[in-house]
């Protein structure tokens, strides 16, 4: 099976410009999104009920417009949750999950520390209750697959330019530090498993300075998995060529799961 997932910097917006339609036509088991900016009822029919697919949505419970996550399954699952039980993290509609027997698949839009001292902070914070939380289901026995928008590119391979933004929030120490933490708990990071070496392969463009035509980018876009999910991993993909966003399409290919 095949799952996509994609921070499409506003749902409306992919959908205007006909790329949701891209996402139907490569028909993924399932499809996650992030930073949706809208809640269900903004959303047209194609969004909130495409065929063949079931759709949940987790969206900011004050501020319109800002951050937000949807995912899709063709496979109705067992539950859906929201949120990790925290508040204050739970508020801005970040995470949405979905268990499948003993797999539970998450889907995260993680804050991107900019902002000042408070937002890393919150990044920061986020990041630990999320990999606590992790843990936890961990041993309650669930494989996990993890994707999105973390908003950190882990090592300098994964942006173009490290040096230059060694002091800017996406790769500063305490950020890649964390990714380094969630690796040591049992997490592979899928991409790097299949492309140990491979170069200028990123998710993420400034499109204020058209860095996409350049190939300036960052990956910062993940699937991270647990070891049984890894013995089933065939490929992952970074779909560039995919317009429609600031981010492109990422896509893991594997072995049936269910």
């Amino acid at each position: 099976m095949n799952i996509i997932s994609w921070n499409v910097n506003g749902i409306r917006a992919l959908e205007r410009k006909g790329q949701f339609n891209w996402l139907l036509e490569k028909e993924p088991g399932i499809f996650c999104l992030q930073e949706t900016k809208s809640r269900p009822e903004q959303l047209s029919k194609t969004l909130t009920s495409p065929p063949g697919y079931h759709a949940y949505f987790s969206s900011h419970t004050f501020k319109k417009g800002y951050s937000g996550t949807a995912l899709y399954t063709r496979e109705k699952p067992d539950s859906v949750l929201r949120g990790i039980g925290i508040e204050e993290f739970d508020a801005e509609g970040r995470i949405i999950m979905a268990v499948f027997n003993s797999l539970l698949v998450i889907n995260v839009y993680f804050p991107n520390g900019g902002g000042g001292p408070e937002r890393l902070d919150y990044k920061l914070r986020f990041y630990d209750a999320f990999l606590n939380y992790c843990t936890l289901q961990r041993e309650k026995g669930f494989e996990i697959i993890l994707m999105g928008d973390v908003n950190t590119a882990h090592e300098e391979v994964d942006l173009a330019r490290p040096k230059a933004n060694e002091k800017n929030t996406g790769f500063l120490p305490e950020e890649r530090a964390w990714v380094d933490e969630l690796v040591r708990s049992g997490f592979t990071d899928a991409f790097r498993s299949k492309h140990p070496t491979r170069v200028d392969s990123y998710t993420y463009w400034d499109q204020k300075t058209f860095a996409r035509d350049r190939n300036v980018g960052w990956r910062i876009d993940y699937f991270f998995i647990t070891p049984r999910i890894l013995s089933a991993l065939v490929d992952v993909t970074h779909h560039t060529d995919i317009t429609g966003s600031d981010h492109c399409p990422i896509e893991v290919v594997l072995k049936d799961i269910f």
